[in-house]
Parts: C-alpha cells; structure tokens; sequence
C-alpha cells in the first residue's frame, strides 16, 4: 500500500445467506481526506463501516489499514491501531455525567487493561477531560447525566470519545442522525474542527445531502451493496444514477420513487 493511502478494500464481499449485503467494494482513501457515504436504507452502508471495524467479518476481499489487513482482527484492536469509529446510537453510559462518561474512555485508552479498582477520577483525567469538554462545546453539560442531554450533545460525546485515543482515521456512522436541523451545522462545525485540529482522516455515513454538500471532499455513492458512483460532491450529486437510485431526483429533475428515503 502507498504511504498515500490509509485504508484500502479490496473485493469485499459480504452475504448473509442468500442477501448480499456488500459486493466487490474496492476502496482507497488518503490521509486527511473528509470522505462521505450516501445511500439509501440497505444499501450498504452500515454494512461497509462495520466490516472495516472490525463488527463484521466480510465473506471474502481485504481490507488494509495502513498497509496492513485487518481482516478477523477484533473492534477494540482496530481501535487501538487508530481506526476507531462512532454509532448512530450513541454509546454511552447513560446513568453517569458527561466528564465521568470521558473519564472513562481517558482511562480505557490509557491501557489495553485498565484496572478498575484504582481511582478513576484523578486530576490529571479530570483536566483531560475539561479540555476535551471545551473542545467540543459540551462544559455546559460536564456535570449532568447522560440521559437529561440534548441528542446533540450525546452525539458530540460520543465523538469525543472515540477522539481520545488521537486515530489517525475516525468513522462516523450517521453523526447527525436524530439532530433537530437547526443542531446540524453546530455539531458539525465542532466536529470537523476537532478533526482538522488532530489531523484526522474522517468516513461518515450521512443521510441529509446539504450536510454532505458542506463538509466532505469525496462522496462514495452506495446501492444494493456495491458503489455506484465515487468522486466529487459535484460530480457525484449530478450522476444520473444516484439522482435516480440514492437521492431520489430522476435526471429530468422529477422525483424519482427509488431511493426517496436517503
């Protein structure tokens, strides 16, 4: 693999019984790259993150990162080889506060075997975390729990958290999914900033097509498992194939009935 490539796929495959979910993905992306993954509701998608995380196995193909396969390792090596990923649900603990939510990432990521029989709130991991805090605009919600914050704000933690560990490439699986639309520009702004701050290369699958206009250099088009499109948002968003099978606008510029819920 070139020192210019981060992540690669090649022929991947996945099938579940007789459905193939995913069919012969070949995929690069370089450093630094904002890449985004558009498709409609089975396409794909979720499918491709969670095979290149480590939550699936794929049928067959390779997936390389950093020069390296990757395949039948497991999701928390992968994240500690700097490829970690965030949910559509956030994953959080939603019983305790936002700083003790970060505290606990900080002191996971500090160790593959962290003892949880010492102290997890020393000074050092609390002022970690007040930083982070600050980064992503949530110090308003340091103290409060999980469950009494805006879905925003979950998102933005669980992003946080997956930051901790500075990966070199970060995932993002629906970030703005459940955001009110007046949130949506917010917590984008705050995550790509914190991205570009830690120089990291970023994948997001997203839905709202004005969000991927604003914020990625390269869409990735998916439907019925295979990619249909890879390129400019410009070029990508006009091909005749995804306006009809992924965004719902046939080329006459008519709603097309396919795809209308991407």
């Amino acid at each position: 693999m070139s020192a210019s490539i981060i992540l690669e796929t090649r022929g991947l495959c996945k099938t579940f019984g007789a459905v193939t979910a995913a069919k012969d993905l070949h995929v690069t992306i370089a450093p630094g790259e904002v890449v985004g993954v558009i498709g409609s509701n089975g396409a794909g998608k979720t499918t491709f993150i969670n095979m290149v995380t480590g939550y699936l196995e794929p049928s067959s193909g390779e997936i390389l990162f950093n020069g390296k396969s990757i395949v039948g390792t497991v999701p928390r090596a992968i994240t500690r080889m700097g490829l970690a990923r965030s949910f559509q649900v956030a994953q959080l603990f939603p019983e305790l506060s936002v700083l003790d939510n970060l505290i606990i990432a900080l002191a996971a990521a500090e160790s593959p075997r962290p003892s949880f029989f010492r102290p997890l709130r020393t000074r050092a991991r609390e002022a970690r975390a007040d930083a982070i805090l600050e980064e992503f605009r949530l110090t308003a919600f340091r103290d409060a729990r999980v469950t009494a914050v805006p879905q925003g704000a979950r998102k933005l933690v669980d992003i946080a958290m997956a930051l901790i560990g500075e990966p070199k490439m970060l995932l993002l699986d629906e970030p703005t999914s459940g955001v009110s639309v007046d949130e949506k520009n917010a917590l984008m702004d705050t995550v790509m900033a914190a991205v570009r701050h830690h120089g990291t290369t970023v994948l997001f699958v997203e839905h709202d097509m004005d969000v991927v206009r604003r914020y990625v250099s390269r869409i990735l088009a998916f439907y019925s498992g295979e990619i249909i499109a890879d390129g400019t948002p410009d070029h990508v968003l006009a091909d005749a194939k995804v306006r009809e099978l992924v965004t719902g606008h046939a080329a006459d510029g008519h709603s097309a009935r396919k795809g209308a819920s991407a």
